[in-house]
């Protein structure tokens, strides 16, 4: 069946938001402090190792850095467009809306939206995301997404125990996001090589890490208005294609 990697997906990361609010009401403030230092250190490393891997390759028995030049372009070229559109504002506002439409009780000032936006991007960023619905979409195999999504879920108890209810409506995004790609698999998959997936990760990893810094010291890097990074090595590799 086509698209229940998507609906398990979101299935695991429902049951491990709803396993994290319900802890969340018994953890004092200083352990989901913790927690969230703890968190931010992990979801850090992870976006240094992908990064890394799009940075460096082994030639022989050196080590030699490859993709600077994208790195660079990627994020400036991105942080240019998303400021344009104010990414991060729509996203808050989105957050918004549904705290309000849904009338979401329980959360205070902007827990709810950081939540929300911070789960979101960690959730929709990554190869897995990309790989896995065209996989999905293609021939119906949803292994990929289904274990992306035990990975979601349990990410998603820690931090809904300690940024709350918003994690639980970061399905929404996902669904829409993963669920268009399985949807257009058929369309997409000619055009999406290795290098470009593998290119599309490598930037992704790097707003990830970025996350990682937003959760540890607060908002410093608006991770939200950079997204438009990831859509940039598509453009470079037209260019490459052409050239």
């Amino acid at each position: 069946m086509v698209g229940l990697g998507t609906l398990g997906n979101i299935a695991f990361i429902l049951i491990g938001s709803t396993i994290g609010i319900v802890l969340k009401e018994g953890l004092k403030k200083r352990f989901q402090d913790n927690i969230m230092n703890a968190l931010g250190l992990a979801v850090m490393f992870i976006g240094i190792s992908g990064a890394l891997q799009g940075l460096f390759i082994v030639k022989g028995n050196s080590l030699s850095s490859e993709n600077i030049m994208l790195m660079i372009v990627s994020l400036a070229l991105g942080a240019f467009i998303g400021e344009i559109i104010d990414v991060e504002l729509r996203l808050d506002h989105l957050g918004e809306w549904i705290k309000k439409t849904l009338k979401v009780k329980g959360e205070k000032g902007h827990g709810f939206v950081e939540g929300f936006v911070s789960s979101s991007l960690l959730f929709c960023i990554g190869a897995m995301a990309i790989i896995g619905s065209l996989q999905d979409g293609l021939s119906g195999d949803p292994n990929m997404l289904l274990a992306k999504g035990v990975i979601d879920g349990v990410v998603a108890i820690f931090f809904a125990s300690t940024l709350g209810i918003g994690v639980f409506f970061s399905v929404l995004p996902v669904g829409v996001y993963q669920g268009i790609i399985t949807l257009s698999a058929t369309y997409i998959e000619p055009f999406l090589s290795d290098r470009l997936i593998a290119n599309i990760s490598f930037v992704g990893s790097i707003l990830i890490f970025g996350i990682g810094i937003n959760m540890i010291f607060g908002k410093k890097i608006k991770c939200g208005n950079l997204l438009p990074a990831v859509l940039v090595p598509v453009f470079y590799e037209i260019i490459v294609n052409v050239l």
